[in-house]
């Protein structure tokens, strides 16, 4: 196996990009904490693991919640070592991006024994913009990215049950992560005993997984696969058609092309590299290394063609962020050619090793530049929710009883940080209401009307018929953000419900299943409506 040497410049790297990300943080948001919402409903899981009210949103309500529970077990994990303490979760997952710099530095030191076309590799992987925004994102992302790049380098090297068991935990990382795997598995000899090592693998590995979702919501799939997926073979056979040209054409082509778009704002090269970097593998290793690194093709097909929520760039790429470091190896091989083609060509060898170093400064420049503008980017998201689901959920700490129940349409930060009981009324993490939201804004009133939640906090914009009940529901307090770049809506707004059991006189709540059992130049203002 060959050696990395050296590999301080993957680190320092890393450690430049992370320092340009926090410097924009502190400018913008003016304190350490998420860009998005998802990451709290991550800590929340973790917390109520770490405190042993087992894999649950509502403490002691088991809920398959999550489409990333590798990572939160590896959360809970270390919240029970260390303490509950949010910051854990930017240091796993930047331990994570380095893992996966490292890993795209070693597969591509593979595939050309070139050391420094694998530098280059690891160096842009470590500049990333989205890998580094899922290194602070408390997102399951580098974790994905580390896990998949192992297993195509295990595959590389030979190691068929390394490749099997790393890969099938990225499934568990981040659910896209299984085409590598069908990918890697097709990549091999095709033998009953290498299918059935795969076959065995994946079940022992994700089984669990499935049986715990059967268990809690009643299907292969996690509660938020029912909230968010959009189209797509999955959602035909969840009872929603849609016509062939937009089955089989206008979403592959918006989705491959949205690829394109994003692997061109991560580094702009990138799309030029890549084309020549998977004809070098066929000529290199043939099916066995060209079919792994077809997944930088085939992704976008197949999020649009399986299940398709919004496109394979959204929020910073977190459903793709898993195959940058391969891009980034692959981006690397024509450097190695032009290396070899000077040291093997009759034609002086300047100048293909001059070509080389134009272009691989070309990269590194391309990734540096992309730095600012996705830190600046992570920044104002991070102010966001801290603004909006950040005050709410101190406010509501402060300013409710602790047995409150909450209805919310964003249940991460306000629910980790408040401590209270939550329906989730997008089905996240209350999957019981995802046959009433069938109904629209009514169906969901008729969950309500059975949960009896003390408040409700909601973006007024994506319940208009909701917030124009005032016999239901009350505004007291609420949030607009001046600029928002993150959150669903610019507004959300804290209701005082008709069932309120602080009020002298509550509505009175009919028999039904309780919430817990259904599963200055400042960018914001807050308004006290009471």
């Amino acid at each position: 196996m060959r050696r990395l040497r050296p590999a301080w410049p993957l680190a320092a790297a890393l450690v430049l990009g992370l320092g340009v990300f926090l410097i924009r943080e502190h400018q913008l948001a003016g304190v350490v904490g998420f860009p998005l919402d998802d990451s709290w409903i991550h800590l929340r899981f973790a917390r109520n693991l770490a405190e042993g009210q087992g894999f649950a949103y509502n403490p002691g309500v088991p809920v398959s919640g999550s489409t990333a529970p590798l990572w939160t077990l590896l959360l809970g994990a270390l919240f029970r070592l260390v303490g509950s303490e949010p910051l854990v979760a930017k240091a796993a997952g930047s331990a994570a991006a380095l893992a996966a710099a490292w890993l795209a530095a070693r597969l591509t030191l593979e595939w050309t024994v070139d050391r420094g076309a694998a530098a280059v590799a690891g160096v842009l992987t470590a500049l990333a913009g989205p890998l580094l925004w899922g290194a602070l994102s408390g997102m399951e992302v580098t974790l994905a990215a580390a896990l998949v790049t192992g297993g195509l380098f295990a595959h590389v090297t030979g190691r068929d049950p390394v490749a099997a068991a790393l890969l099938a935990l990225a499934v568990l990382a981040r659910p896209e992560s299984v085409l590598v795997f069908v990918l890697v598995w097709a990549a091999g000899a095709w033998s009953p005993r290498r299918a059935a090592i795969f076959a065995l693998v994946l079940a022992v590995v994700v089984g669990p997984w499935v049986a715990f979702n059967l268990a809690t919501v009643g299907s292969p799939l996690p509660a938020t696969a029912a909230a968010k997926i959009e189209g797509g073979l999955v959602s035909v056979l969840s009872g929603h058609p849609e016509s062939p040209w937009s089955f089989f054409m206008k979403r592959p082509w918006r989705y491959l092309v949205e690829w394109v778009k994003w692997l061109d704002t991560v580094n702009g090269l990138l799309p030029l590299m890549i084309p020549p970097g998977l004809w070098l593998l066929w000529r290199r290793g043939g099916r066995r290394f060209l079919l792994p690194a077809a997944a930088l093709v085939l992704h976008p097909l197949a999020m649009a063609l399986l299940a398709s929520f919004r496109g394979p760039g959204f929020q910073e790429g977190r459903y793709s962020i898993q195959l940058l470091p391969l891009a980034a190896a692959v981006a690397a091989l024509p450097l190695a050619a032009l290396t070899a083609w000077g040291k093997a060509s009759s034609v002086p060898p300047a100048a293909p090793l001059r070509l080389s170093r134009i272009l691989a400064a070309g990269l590194v420049v391309a990734a540096l530049a992309g730095l600012w503008p996705a830190a600046t980017r992570y920044g104002w998201a991070v102010q966001n929710i801290e603004a909006m689901q950040g005050h709410l959920g101190r406010w509501i700490a402060a300013n409710t009883p602790p047995d409150a129940r909450l209805a919310l349409n964003d249940v991460g930060a306000i629910g980790y940080l408040s401590r209270r009981e939550v329906v989730d009324v997008m089905g996240l993490v209350t999957p019981a209401i995802t046959p009433y939201r069938r109904d629209g804004e009514l169906g969901v009133l008729r969950y309500l009307e059975r949960a009896c939640p003390d408040y409700l906090i909601i973006f007024p914009r994506w319940f208009p018929r909701l917030t124009a009940m005032p016999e239901r529901f009350a505004p007291i307090y609420g949030v607009r953000l001046k600029r928002n770049s993150t959150a669903g809506a610019e507004e959300m707004v804290v209701y005082e419900t008709a069932w309120n059991r602080a009020n002298p006189a509550p509505r009175p709540c009919p028999e039904g299943p309780r919430a817990s059992t259904m599963g200055g130049d400042a960018d914001s203002s807050f308004l006290s409506l009471r």
